[in-house]
């Protein structure tokens, strides 16, 4: 499996966002911000975006260009079903539940094995989960503190599309997203024109 390993400060402060949710992620940003030496152009633009938005969800060029076709050919417009398709994965739901700091350790988490879907065994992060569909940590996994702790202290984001039951160490997709609902700071518009030249 294929993965990202740039390093995290310096691709946030490149990128002039966030991306990980790190304190001190931009604390070496400059005062203008990413790109301020010179003027930006409109592909510049849509690269920027596209890369912000592959950095938030931990993808490469080919996995994430399957994504994009993949929604062009759905009812949807673009750009929702696009950031829909990415917000239903496994790795990104298991991170949005509240089992794991980051992305990152969440797609770790799955295929180690620690994640059940719908009461089996799962190691696939790319998944594509449902609505309905019930995302619980194994019960062996239970047993360590750090998978437990993180989702019994809320860490993650309440996010309102997904109902947690912190009993039975699960959460339910009830829902797709709304734009609005979905946490990230990208303009999904300039990644769709992006991939139409």
């Amino acid at each position: 499996m294929a993965t990202r390993r740039e390093p995290r400060f310096k691709l946030c402060r490149k990128l002039g966002v966030n991306i990980y949710g790190h304190p001190k992620a931009l604390s070496r940003l400059t005062k203008d911000g990413a790109r301020s030496r010179k003027k930006t152009s409109e592909y510049g633009l849509q690269l920027l975006e596209k890369q912000k938005l592959k950095a938030y969800y931990g993808l490469l060029e080919k996995q994430f260009s399957r994504y994009v076709e993949k929604a062009k050919k759905g009812k949807d417009i673009t750009g929702v079903a696009l950031l829909r398709l990415l917000e239903t994965r496994l790795d990104n739901l298991v991170y949005r539940i509240g089992f794991a700091n980051s992305i990152r350790q969440a797609r770790q988490m799955v295929t180690h094995g620690h994640i059940t879907l719908n009461g089996s065994k799962v190691n696939i992060p790319s998944c594509h989960v449902k609505i309905g569909d019930c995302i619980a940590l194994r019960e062996k996994s239970r047993e360590n503190e750090m998978f437990t702790g993180n989702f019994l202290e809320l860490k993650s984001f309440d996010v309102p599309y997904i109902q947690k039951d912190f009993t039975a160490f699960s959460g339910t997709l009830t829902r797709l997203p709304e734009r609005e609902e979905i946490p990230i700071e990208v303009n999904e518009i300039l990644v769709v024109e992006f991939y139409s030249k």
